[in-house]
């Protein structure tokens, strides 16, 4: 795989004003390495609502399945969100999180439940 850098570069030209685009000139190039303006992108957490319908054994199988918690933290956050009526289930970039959201959903209305989640900037 390559790997690209940007960079500035600045020619400077010793040779006077006067001297013709054809004549050689001794000139020193310098390279600076461009400052990266990278920031970590914005944090997404998907929280898991509670309903009165969907199971809590299927909660704790979405909990295992799309979060990859093992069988203790999904059984935490499940009776978090019984009790609470929510509970944060994992932080994500946005496209993750809204794509694990609607994983969720769909994998609940496949097995016709009505489970729900939402897509929060933290």
């Amino acid at each position: 795989m390559s790997k690209t850098m940007k960079v500035n570069l600045t020619l400077i030209n010793m040779g006077s004003e006067n001297d013709s685009p054809d004549v050689d000139h001794d000139g020193v190039a310098v390279v600076e390495e461009a400052k990266a303006d990278l920031a970590p992108p914005p944090m997404f957490q998907i929280v898991m609502l509670d309903d009165d319908y969907t199971p809590m054994e299927f909660v704790v199988d979405v909990l295992q399945t799309f979060f990859s918690m093992n069988r203790e933290k999904a059984t935490q956050i499940m009776l978090t969100v019984h009790t609470q009526g929510k509970a944060p289930c994992g932080v994500f970039t946005k496209d993750v999180a809204e794509t694990k959201a609607l994983q969720v959903v769909q994998y609940a209305r496949e097995n016709q439940h009505p489970l729900m989640c939402e897509v929060e900037k933290l």
